[in-house]
């Protein structure tokens, strides 16, 4: 029970841009909630294919084996001509390509997917098929670990740490997107209620198999004298990704379930800063987690001009933060307030939502059970509510969407970027609106701010006892708005509080927002509008989730708080 002198933080703070692209990992991130289900549960997991040739060319298969059913993730692994890889979109080709099985498939199943899961989207797979994926070997690491490995030598850590990761995924799909099963078909299922488990578990069964292919090419080039990675040096490897601006508009189009993301987040923060007391281990560990994170932003390689600074400014702040600890005596009435309180005054905000997540982060008995909160059915609140006045409308947007009708949208810089679908790829693409809008009616809809401010100046025309029904009558063109200001009034965390049209608007932020409830680590952007990460890095290994812990790999830079 939150109590009523610590409230969730009210969205016009926690629904901004730079605050959203601030946050990091926590408990409730879908990676972490993925192991710690298969801990529990105790999944099994098995390897019953292997048809690998010496070129690193065939078919692996890789099963879960759960108490209801079981998943396999079929690897198709490719001999690619390294002029032809690319992390663009608009690649054809790929290392390796991917697709999570609904079950255990047999050899009909391996041979119709041969054919279509290479091509990815040009590509038709089936229901019977939950996700498909495809990843590119890292230009820097991957031979170099297989020719140390053949020489029975072993890749030096420092090497290892400045990349992470031996391939990287482009894309991880699900969700129906080109045949696979819709998220009707498994969101019922207690190992998929929960959002992108599903992905998660795809990237997971992805990792086994890369570390897996080096070890079995070092053998091939050198039977005799060929090693495998000592398993310290084995779990420093994740698996990198690079996602771009398709992902950034997927944020708008789902409001509900954004506020559930962020609500579950935001719960979790107010009930630990209610506590009225604590106790030594906790502080202790608390302090122990801020000590490993200082040591992960050594870990956190990025030369992106808006990033690094705020990582090195980070590094100050942890330390400023452990020294405060270490010289004052907290309060004894609500110590994890006074904190939360001490950091928003004194630290910059890159640093203060990390310390979010380390609160969330030592009261697991708080967090854990609020990851069954953060899935939505978007079209249980799909309907207009025709019978609302036109005044009450209003009174949502002066209430809901003051951030938005201060904005000259007239400006050229407030609404300079245009967000577009791009005619080959059919992915959210960014211009410029003075050189796209003259050729038509292209944009999508994410001007939110743009969309209200227009409406409200519609309704202060129209009369305001008039129905939503009857307006809409003779203004269709308000319908999408009119929803989305409905929703908020149940949802308060369901919209971006900034102008997404403004030249200074960074999708960057938004990207990151998304990727930090996967659980995803060490940004580095690239540019404002991609960005590579690193994903289950230091986790344990399918066969070593019942020995070692299954959450506090994601603090493994160096020693884990108890």
């Amino acid at each position: 029970m939150i109590s009523d002198n610590v409230d969730l933080r009210p969205p016009h703070e926690v629904m901004k841009l730079d605050r959203m692209g601030s946050f990091h990992q926590t408990r409730l991130s879908f990676m972490r909630s993925l192991l710690r289900r298969l801990k529990k549960e105790q999944w099994q997991f098995s390897r019953p294919v292997w048809d690998i040739d010496k070129n690193g060319v065939g078919v692996a298969v890789y099963t879960a084996h759960g108490p209801l059913r079981n998943y396999s993730l079929i690897c198709y692994s490719h001999d690619l001509d390294p002029e032809k890889r690319s992390d663009r979109s608009i690649a054809t080709e790929w290392d390796a390509t991917f697709t999570l099985f609904d079950g255990i498939p047999d050899q009909n199943d391996l041979k119709r997917l041969s054919f279509q899961v290479p091509k990815q989207e040009a590509g038709r797979v089936s229901d019977s098929e939950c996700s498909i994926s495809r990843a590119n070997r890292s230009a820097r690491l991957f031979s170099y670990v297989v020719d140390q490995l053949a020489q029975g030598l072993q890749p030096e850590q420092t090497r290892i740490d400045a990349i992470g990761y031996l391939m990287r995924t482009t894309a991880v799909y699900g969700a129906a997107k080109f045949g696979a099963a819709s998220r009707d078909k498994i969101s019922s299922r207690p190992e998929t209620s929960q959002p992108f488990q599903i992905e998660m578990l795809s990237v997971f069964l992805t990792r086994a198999f890369t570390l897996d292919l080096v070890e079995y090419l070092a053998h091939c080039k050198n039977p005799e004298k060929a090693t495998l990675i000592k398993p310290h040096l084995r779990r420093r490897f994740g698996v990198g990704n690079s996602t771009g601006l398709g992902m950034a508009p997927f944020l708008v189009t789902h409001p509900v379930l954004l506020h559930h993301w962020i609500s579950a987040r935001e719960t979790a923060l107010a009930q630990v800063r209610t506590l009225h007391n604590s106790n030594p281990k906790k502080i202790n560990s608390f302090k122990k987690f801020i000590q490993n994170s200082l040591q992960g932003c050594h870990s956190w390689n990025t030369s992106d001009p808006y990033q690094a600074p705020r990582v090195s400014q980070l590094k100050k702040d942890l330390q400023r933060l452990l020294n405060h600890l270490n010289s004052q005596n907290l309060p004894k009435v609500q110590p994890w307030n006074s904190i939360y309180l001490w950091t928003k005054d004194n630290l910059e905000i890159e640093a203060q939502e990390l310390v979010v997540s380390l609160l969330i982060e030592v009261h697991p008995e708080i967090a854990d059970d609020l990851s069954d909160t953060m899935s939505a059915d978007e079209r249980a609140h799909f309907c207009i509510d025709g019978a609302m006045t036109l005044q009450n409308v209003r009174n949502i947007i002066q209430e809901n969407y003051a951030w938005a009708l201060p904005i000259s949208f007239n400006n050229p810089e407030c609404q300079k970027k245009y967000w577009y679908v791009s005619e080959n790829k059919l992915e959210p693409r960014i211009g410029d609106r003075d050189v796209l809008a003259p050729m038509g009616d292209l944009e999508m809809p994410v001007s939110i701010g743009r969309d209200v401010a227009d409406l409200m100046n519609t309704l202060k025309k129209a009369n305001p006892q008039e129905t939503v029904a009857d307006f809409l009558l003779s203004h269709p063109q308000y319908r999408h708005i009119i929803r989305r200001i409905q929703i908020s009034t149940q949802f308060p965390y369901s919209e971006i509080q900034d102008n997404l049209l403004h030249e200074d608007a960074l999708p960057l932020h938004m990207l990151r927002c998304k990727l930090s409830f996967f659980g995803a680590t060490c940004f580095d952007p690239k540019s404002d509008r991609w960005t590579r990460i690193t994903m289950f890095q230091h986790a344990p290994f399918p066969q070593e989730l019942h020995s070692e812990d299954a959450d506090l790999w994601i603090y493994a830079h160096g020693n884990t708080p108890s």
